[in-house]
């Protein structure tokens, strides 16, 4: 499969609303992302069990901010701090209601950051820390900030769903 360039969404201003796109998305050992028990999980589907795969809901802000959800923008990827760490976390919330500009929304914007054919996406909120998959299947999928670990996963594809 081939990687499809996320280009720039919507430019948000004035009165304009932000377009979402929605986009396949799979790590560089070609996990799918599915929901199970409200926790975004990466594994490989196969057979009748591909229709679980999420498709990742994507509202660009600028150059490389995105606000990321699933379930047709209606459940938002968001970064918190978490006891002393960082986790990442599923939040109703509308995609299309979140503004760059609201200091409170930042934990949903996410850098997208392009190298080649993969992409990876930082917290803007908590910088340094990107989201990740584990190298093991059906684990959750998760923010690391140490993305050269070699158990964590930090790149991935992104194609536009048809």
């Amino acid at each position: 499969m081939t990687a499809v360039r996320a280009e720039a969404a919507c430019r948000p201003s004035g009165r304009r609303p932000c377009k979402m796109q929605a986009f396949r998305i799979w790590d560089i050992n070609q996990k799918t992302f599915y929901l199970r028990n409200n926790q975004l999980i990466a594994g490989y589907l196969q057979g009748p069990n591909t229709k679980l795969e999420e498709k990742i809901d994507m509202v660009t802000t600028d150059l490389h901010s995105v606000f990321l959800g699933i379930h047709g923008g209606k459940l938002c990827l968001s970064c918190v701090k978490s006891g002393d760490g960082i986790k990442l976390q599923l939040e109703e919330m509308n995609i299309t209601d979140l503004s760059k500009n609201k200091e409170q929304d930042k934990r949903f914007t996410f850098i997208r950051s392009e190298k080649g054919p993969t992409t990876s996406f930082e917290s803007a909120a908590c910088p340094g820390w990107f989201l990740c998959t584990a190298v093991e299947a059906d684990r959750p999928v998760s923010l690391t900030n140490k993305p050269e670990e070699p158990l964590t996963v930090t790149k991935f594809y992104f194609q536009e769903d048809q």
